[in-house]
């Protein structure tokens, strides 16, 4: 078993029995404390108790907890003024005040301190151990990727890959076999997969780490600009070669050279890529010496290279060099144990960008989530949850901030809505041309803004938008 399966299974609670929680009690009133430590040892949890502010950072540096119930007034000092000092200490404690002075400002205070709820005395103990639970389950969620991510950065030096599920786990160790060969890989899986960040973790565990990692989106040129931009040309070489250049397979010699959307690629250049692999050497266009290198050709598709091979729009020997070693990443509705992990991923990451407090999701809110299909994969999950950061008020996040067809509100996604006759073709057309609209109408139909939420090249959204035939509003957001 690897090594990361072995830290997910860990953190699943698979190897040993451990309490419900560890809870660490601060209030100055001795009957509180004894009930609260009464109720929460009944239901399995591990307590300790301190008295004032300063005898709860004292237990608080001794050993790790997975929540603080802090009262709100302390005798030694107010309750948010401590929260601030444990929060520079332990960013990831899950804290629920406490207080006999329940109003909407301290409320307000105390989760924009990052607070994971505010209970007024006396409390309602099935609610109480309801909101302990989630905070608790929270925290460790946020342990385990801190774990996971540990573990593949130190064994893989992956960077930006969550995951804990079976696919996953087993791509990881795939990556790790193939990485240190100079075998060509070819990444096969649905847009939003992720294919460029394992191309990118086979490189940097690559011998060739330390040179140059070179992407480029062979669907986002048309064939003329796509073959001076692999091969370069010399001065002259057509109307607009005003100065010789040279091309991404120069730049990226003894590195690797990474084709996205290689199934776009037009046979013509198709053919010059294949000479390149078995040669490994080629000339400027409109050049006459031959030129060396020595690069390593990482290619990805979203497409059946196999049927474009029999439809005779890809070559059949070209095909056979790439996939040497084929790696077929799994869309999310195959992985869905790798929801939670992603959506707190991303919710720390733009929360961090946008300059925020930490946000979390409420438990309404992940069900949805794991619910949904995600036709849109990874990056879909990413805008999803960009969007529900900006729009927060708060440091918890309802499902009022999910998108209406996430979330069960009004018309149904059209993929439920598909002919029985349509093909899966037909059906994965119209989810797309959904994705692209719903994010235009986002954008106020501001393309430059959308191709940059997509986190693709504008010309790649533009030959969507033309292939799909989606009509473009002239009018922009008012």
């Amino acid at each position: 078993m690897s090594e990361v399966a072995t830290i997910s299974r860990r953190s699943l609670g698979e190897e040993s029995s451990t309490p419900a929680g560890t809870v660490l009690i601060v209030d100055d009133e001795a009957a509180i404390r004894e009930s609260l430590q009464t109720l929460l040892e009944m239901e399995g949890f591990e307590v300790e108790t301190a008295v004032n502010g300063e005898d709860g950072l004292q237990r608080l540096g001794e050993r790790p907890f997975d929540l603080l119930l802090l009262d709100l007034a302390l005798p030694d000092r107010n309750g948010m003024d401590l929260l601030a000092e444990i929060r520079t200490q332990d960013p990831q404690l899950s804290v629920i005040m406490i207080t006999a002075y329940g109003t909407v400002e301290n409320a307000v205070r105390a989760m924009q301190s990052g607070a994971a709820n505010f209970i007024q005395k006396p409390w309602d103990n099935e609610k109480l151990l309801a909101d302990i639970r989630s905070a608790i389950a929270r925290r460790r969620a946020e342990e385990e990727n801190i774990q996971l991510k540990r573990a593949l950065k130190q064994r893989y030096n992956f960077e930006s890959i969550v995951g804990k599920s079976e696919p996953m786990l087993k791509i990881f160790d795939l990556v790790g076999q193939v990485a240190p060969s100079r075998s060509t890989v070819l990444l096969q899986g649905e847009s939003g997969t992720g294919k460029e960040l394992i191309a990118k973790a086979i490189h940097l565990n690559s011998p060739r780490h330390d040179k140059p990692f070179v992407p480029v989106n062979t669907g986002s040129m048309p064939p003329d600009l796509l073959e001076s931009t692999l091969f370069g040309h010399v001065k002259g070489a057509f109307t607009s070669a005003i100065a010789s250049k040279k091309g991404l397979f120069e730049v990226a010699d003894r590195g690797t050279l990474f084709l996205d959307e290689i199934g776009t690629m037009g046979m013509e250049t198709q053919a010059k890529i294949l000479r390149v692999l078995q040669d490994r050497k080629f000339m400027h266009l409109g050049g006459i010496s031959e030129i060396q290198v020595d690069v390593r050709i990482i290619a990805a598709t979203n497409v059946d290279l196999r049927q474009l091979v029999k439809e005779g729009k890809f070559r059949e020997d070209l095909f056979y060099r790439l996939n040497v070693i084929s790696i077929d990443l799994p869309p999310l509705r195959h992985r869905k144990e790798d929801i939670p992990l992603l959506a707190d991923f991303f919710l720390s990451k733009y929360s961090e960008e946008n300059e925020r407090p930490r946000r979390r999701l409420l438990p309404e809110t992940l069900r949805p989530l794991v619910a949904y299909s995600w036709p849109g994969n990874v990056r879909e999950l990413e805008n999803v949850i960009e969007r529900a950061v900006v729009l927060s008020s708060t440091t918890e996040i309802g499902p009022e901030l999910l998108p209406d067809q996430i979330a069960g509100r009004g018309t149904p996604f059209p993929l439920m809505e598909a002919r029985g006759d349509a093909s899966l073709f037909d059906i994965m057309e119209e989810c797309e041309r959904h994705i692209i609209v719903d994010m235009l109408e986002k954008c106020g139909w501001n393309q430059t803004e959308a191709a940059e939420r997509f986190r693709v090249p504008l010309s790649t959204l533009n030959q969507k938008i033309k292939r799909l035939n989606i009509e473009i509003k002239k009018k922009g957001r008012e």
